[in-house]
């Protein structure tokens, strides 16, 4: 018996072995026909939500902000399948642009952030609070597509990323709204009770950055602010070009720090602690790390910015006979038919 299913073109002739667990894998969880980037929460996966709550071309650097990390993530190996990008205004194609179809983040227009292939998930008046909350918690209508909808189970590691106008216990949303840190925590515990991740990255580049983070209480959260209460979180790279500044300083060094990063890197948590001291950010960026369960130096920073696949290797030998648990192996063969590619298993 022959089941088949459809995959995108131009892939080459391949061939694999799968062994299926006998009992503790019943057929009718095997998914056919869906692509691997569509499954819900791999063990290993990372997911990101970057979100700029700024509109108007005055805050252009909040949008070049969100950028530069999705830039870095992507560059990574975290797939648009695994981001989900919130920006609330659309400088690329804002008139004052001189540059249309870019944003840079580097004066002189050095370094352009927009690429080619930027996917944005909630654009203008969709970049709500209450959007933002339901994309973290999962509470979401059956008819939003998996764009929109944060894929992550027990097992996924989650960066969030925010910047926008902020003060002492909130963010604000478009000038129009604003979420505190309470609704915050809140959605985060949310979020540990339905076993929506397993470990998770907050970082906000906002005046009084540090206040978003004061009302956390979750299990495996670490979190990091540009700035500390009181402080403002300083614009950094103005270009005359452009007429405005084209990033926030903290932000601007991370991107400097993730630039360096490749998928084998050793690079910790603590590394990035140091990125942005005060004779660079001119605020005082702080961290917290006391609901997180294992030492900051222990963590990879590709755990977060990158899509490194946790792999466990035994040398045990593994019996093949029917009454070993382990049913008989099935190759799965791809091959070409026409303009399609095929994927089978027998």
């Amino acid at each position: 018996m022959v089941d088949t299913c459809f995959l995108s073109q131009g892939l080459t002739t391949l061939a694999g072995l799968l062994l299926l667990p006998f009992g503790s894998l019943a057929a009718s969880q095997i998914e056919v026909g869906v692509r691997p980037s569509e499954r819900q929460g791999p063990a290993g996966d990372s997911c990101v939500v970057a979100v700029c709550t700024s509109r108007f071309w005055f805050n252009y650097r909040h949008v070049a902000n969100t950028l530069s990390v999705y830039r870095s993530v992507k560059r990574l190996g975290i797939p648009d399948s695994h981001i989900v990008l919130m920006l609330a205004d659309d400088m690329a194609c804002n008139p004052r642009n001189p540059k249309p179809a870019t944003v840079y983040s580097h004066k002189n227009m050095e370094l352009n952030v927009y690429g080619d292939d930027v996917e944005v998930d909630y654009r203008s008046y969709e970049v709500t609070v209450e959007n933002f909350l339901r994309v973290l918690t999962g509470r979401i209508p059956s008819s939003t597509p998996r764009s929109k909808r944060l894929l992550s189970d027990d097992r996924s590691n989650i960066l969030i990323y925010m910047t926008g106008h902020g003060g002492n216990g909130f963010l604000k949303f478009q000038d129009s709204e604003e979420i505190t840190n309470i609704e915050l925590a809140d959605a985060f515990e949310q979020m540990w009770q339905k076993r929506r991740y397993n470990e998770l990255l907050f970082i906000i580049d906002t005046c009084q950055g540090a206040s978003m983070y004061e009302r956390f209480y979750s299990p495996n959260i670490m979190a990091l602010a540009s700035s500390q209460v009181g402080e403002d979180s300083l614009s950094h790279q103005p270009d005359p070009a452009v007429g405005v500044h084209l990033m926030d300083r903290y932000t601007f060094y991370v991107l400097e720090f993730l630039e360096e990063i490749n998928p084998a890197s050793q690079t910790n948590m603590n590394d990035l602690f140091q990125v942005c001291p005060k004779s660079l950010c001119v605020s005082t960026p702080g961290h917290r790390t006391d609901l997180f369960q294992r030492d900051p130096k222990n963590v990879l920073i590709t755990d977060f910015f990158g899509s490194v696949r946790k792999v466990e290797i035994t040398t045990e030998t593994l019996s093949l006979q029917p009454d070993s648990g382990v049913i008989e192996s099935r190759v799965w063969v791809v091959y070409e038919s026409g303009s399609s590619l095929s994927l089978a298993f027998v």
